[in-house]
C-alpha cells in the first residue's frame, strides 16, 4: 500500500486514501471498515476498496454490502477453510506485534461468506499464477465475469503491484 500512496501521492490525491491497521477479529476487522465507510462514503456515495489475501476476502464482502467497487489481490476465497493452518500465534507483518488466531475468528470469516457476487463487473481481480499460499484458480473461479489480470510467476506478494498502480487508479476513477 506504501506504492500505491505515493502514487497516490503524486497525483494529488493522497487525502482519499484511508488504510487501517485492521484488527485481528474479523468482525471487529469489519465493524472498522464500515464505519468508515459509512463516515467517508456515506449512503450513495462511491470508493473503490484495494484488498490483498486477507483484505480481498473482506473487501469482497464490504464491496457487496455497499455496491462499491473493488481490486482484489491474490485474494482469500474461502478464508474460513484456507486459514486453518494458522490458528495460534501469528504476528503481524508491518508491525512485528504478536497476535493469537483463534477458532473464533474463523467463524467470524464464515459469517462474511458471500455466495454469489451481485455485480462481478464491479471487480478487479489481479493474481499471480506462483501464488505459493493461495491456489490462484479459486479466485478466477470466484470471480468470473470481473476484470481479470492473471499473470504467470511471481508469489503471494504479488510481485508486479508497481506495474499496476495507474491502471488501479483509472479503475478507481481517480485519473
Amino acid at each position: 500500500m506504501r506504492a500505491l500512496a505515493a502514487r497516490m501521492a503524486e497525483r494529488g490525491c493522497a487525502d482519499q486514501l484511508i488504510c487501517p491497521q485492521l484488527p485481528a477479529s474479523p468482525a471487529t476487522a469489519i465493524a472498522l471498515a464500515d464505519s468508515i465507510i459509512r463516515e467517508k462514503v456515506g449512503a450513495g456515495g462511491t470508493a473503490t476498496l484495494v484488498g490483498s489475501s486477507l483484505g480481498g476476502y473482506y473487501a469482497t464482502h464490504l464491496a457487496e454490502k455497499h455496491r462499491l467497487k473493488a481490486v482484489l489481490v491474490n485474494p482469500a476465497v474461502v478464508a474460513a477453510i484456507q486459514l486453518e493452518p494458522y490458528l495460534g500465534p501469528q504476528t503481524w507483518l508491518y508491525s512485528g506485534e504478536p497476535f493469537e488466531f483463534t477458532r473464533q475468528h474463523i467463524d467470524e470469516l464464515r459469517a462474511l461468506e458471500i455466495p454469489v457476487l451481485a455485480d462481478p463487473s464491479r471487480y478487479w481481480l489481479l493474481v499471480e499464477e506462483g501464488d505459493e499460499t493461495l491456489d490462484y484458480r479459486q479466485a478466477v473461479d470466484r470471480y468470473a465475469g470481473a476484470r481479470q489480470t492473471v499473470l504467470p510467476g511471481g508469489d503471494h506478494s504479488f510481485t508486479r503491484w508497481d506495474d499496476y498502480l495507474d491502471e488501479i487508479l483509472a479503475f478507481a476513477g481517480l485519473t
